[in-house]
């Protein structure tokens, strides 16, 4: 069976958001730097259809929603341009504690970037 399994999304949308971090001038590795995790809380998938593994998977990734704690990733997954996935995932914004980190105070600069994201994408 060569169909990519439904599980092999959520690693892409992982790589997806490492990527996005990237190019926003904002890594990952960077954030946990500043002291700040973010988890994700919530994924969500509407598979539209089936890939195999040749397939190469484009994706586009972009800021849905954003508040002071928590962000959600908007996910666009296509093959030779047809739609074969749309997908969501949130994070919340931790402390090393594991306490609830407030974006706003913690990282000024990176919240105000990821509402004028958000502002392009409405």
């Amino acid at each position: 069976m060569q169909i990519t399994s439904h599980t092999n999304y959520i690693r892409f949308m992982e790589e997806a958001r490492s990527d996005y971090l990237e190019q926003i001038d904002w890594p990952y590795d960077q954030l946990e730097k500043s002291g700040v995790i973010s988890p994700v809380v919530n994924v969500n998938c509407n598979y539209k259809r089936t890939t195999t593994y040749p397939d190469l998977i484009e994706i586009t990734t972009r800021v849905h929603k954003v508040s002071r704690v928590k962000l959600t990733l908007a996910y666009q997954m296509t093959v030779s341009g047809q739609l074969v996935c749309q997908a969501e995932s949130s994070h919340c914004f931790l402390n090393q504690a594991g306490k609830i980190v407030d974006l706003k105070k913690a990282m000024p600069d990176f919240y105000q970037q990821l509402l004028e994201l958000q502002k392009q994408e409405l």
